[in-house]
């Protein structure tokens, strides 16, 4: 795909759990040209999480209008009446910026994304092995035995993604992983 107009993006994807999103901060905070693409999402806000900061939080019904009225880049319901996407908004904010978005989304969204814009956009998947993503998600204690249960097989359809990524990183040591993931960016970036 032709990506001569089309501005540079990062995405992060990885299955819950993977570390993806605290991978994702730390990069961010070394290389300053990279700028937070805001999801938004229809579920509650989780303790501390802030509205516009840590997602765009919808109520279902905007949500839907959202999607309607062709407001969304993309969006996914990633899991039964709870959806997540990105506001075609957000991404006019960060170039209005001048920064290089970075998405830290669903597997199917990332894959949508580097679907449309091709070499424009690189796409890391982080990958954990199942045992170690199974004790991060009990540690969060954020889910009852049901919805781990969901998370868990929702985990398995995710880690099928792996093939379509760009580059694929092991977080089993997060400094690691977060070295490799800086020097795969500057060079996509052309960074020293």
């Amino acid at each position: 795909m032709q990506s001569d107009n089309v501005p540079k993006m990062i995405i992060f994807c990885a299955p819950s759990g993977s570390g993806k999103t605290t991978i994702a901060n730390r990069v961010m905070g070394l290389i300053p040209l990279l700028s937070f693409s805001v999801s938004a999402t229809n579920r509650l806000p989780r303790m501390n999480e802030k509205d516009g900061l840590d997602y765009h939080f919808l109520s279902t019904e905007e949500f839907e209008n959202k999607i309607a009225s062709g407001d969304f880049l993309e969006y996914e319901e990633v899991y039964p009446s709870k959806f997540y996407g990105t506001l075609k908004s957000e991404l006019e904010r960060l170039n209005s910026l001048d920064k290089v978005p970075v998405f830290d989304i669903d597997v199917k969204g990332a894959k949508h994304l580097k679907d449309m814009y091709g070499d424009s956009v690189l796409m890391v998947f982080i990958k954990v092995p199942m045992d170690i993503i199974e004790k991060r998600l009990i540690e969060r204690n954020t889910e009852t035995l049901e919805t781990l249960a969901v998370r868990i097989n929702k985990i398995k359809e995710e880690m099928t993604y792996e093939p379509y990524a760009d580059k694929v990183v092991m977080n089993i040591d997060l400094e690691d992983a977060v070295h490799e993931c800086t020097g795969i960016i500057k060079d996509f970036l052309h960074l020293s």
